[in-house]
């Protein structure tokens, strides 16, 4: 369980150098707005290319600029919990769940649906529309659509962002549940130092 990354990668006007690796379950990454956090996680789910480097999840390389290796996004079975959620809004819930189950083949799931809606309490909440969530709702949805892609590993940007003190707690210890858990490695990024501290193992600093 690790992640290696050794990237150079341009971020707006500056260039970002980062040479990494952690065995943690979760490794944190902090840094000011700007710095290329959330640019960390696009280089690692294939939705950035850095311009010079190697990345290495669990002993898989995912991309080496060396060795022209650049493993396309759906190959790289990342796991992607964005800030905003991303949820389908014409979508009720349940279908959203579902999309993340068509991701992926069934012989590499490895948790299933009815597992999913159990671990993350959401069964209740299947038939209803993204709109009518309360954030920590919608936090715990985008999470559960993420697991049931089966991923190897799951990337995490500001998931507690915007929730209030209870939704922010109730997030927290899904996280911790997850890592406690499902074992499946983890990289978080965040802006508060005592969420890193409650739930990281490896911190990095950017900016």
């Amino acid at each position: 369980m690790s992640f290696e990354l050794s990237i150079r990668h341009r971020v707006g006007e500056r260039s970002l150098t980062l040479d990494t690796r952690s065995d943690a379950r979760i490794t944190g990454i902090v840094g000011p707005s700007g710095a290329g956090k959330t640019s960390v996680l696009n280089c690692v789910a294939g939705l950035a290319r850095p311009a010079e480097g190697r990345i290495v999840v669990d002993g898989v390389t995912l991309f080496d600029r060396a060795n022209r290796i650049d493993l396309p996004p759906e190959h790289r079975r990342a796991g992607y919990v964005f800030q905003d959620n991303r949820l389908f809004p014409h979508l009720r819930v349940g279908a959203n769940l579902s999309y993340g189950e068509r991701l992926t083949d069934p012989a590499e799931r490895w948790i299933g649906h009815d597992e999913v809606l159990d671990f993350l309490g959401i069964g209740h909440l299947v038939q209803r529309w993204p709109a009518t969530l309360s954030g920590g709702e919608a936090r715990r949805v985008a999470i559960g659509r993420a697991l049931l892609a089966a991923p190897r590993f799951l990337l995490l940007d500001e998931p507690l962002t915007s929730l209030d003190a209870a939704r922010r707690e109730e997030i927290l210890r899904v996280i911790e549940r997850i890592r406690d858990e499902l074992a499946i490695p983890m990289i978080l990024v965040s802006h508060s130092r005592d969420e890193i501290d409650r739930l990281t193992g490896t911190l990095i600093t950017i900016g």
